[in-house]
């Protein structure tokens, strides 16, 4: 896994993209342990909250779960990638409101990005 930090993309975004582009693609099993957030903050060169905020998400999305001390898996079932992308259209969501832009604005906005991508 490796961090773009020139990437408009906020750190733990790219960890939860990843890690659900390796579940998504098999690499990353049910079940299989993932590494520990203080493991991953340090391999990555990242804070600890930065990752447990990237596992908070993947979790909240259904991808993950946390195990107490049998560590973090891949959890079983559920349309992840609709999950994650409902999660971050939340994040999203929450953000921009603080704007004061209208739905409509804001949805013309993101349709635009989404033409430009």
């Amino acid at each position: 896994m490796t961090i773009d930090q020139d990437s408009a993309v906020p750190p733990y975004q790219q960890i939860c993209e990843q890690i659900a582009a390796r579940i998504e693609a098999g690499e990353l099993a049910v079940g299989a342990r993932l590494t520990s957030v203080r493991g991953l903050a340090a391999e990555l060169g990242l804070a600890p909250g930065t990752v447990a905020k990237a596992y908070t998400q993947l979790e909240e999305a259904g991808l993950i779960e946390g195990m107490g001390r049998q560590g973090t898996r891949v959890a079983a079932g559920g349309d992840g990638t609709r999950a994650l992308a409902a999660a971050a259209a939340a994040d999203f969501a929450a953000r921009v409101r603080r704007l004061g832009l209208g739905t409509e604005e804001l949805l013309r906005i993101v349709r635009t990005s989404l033409d430009q991508a």
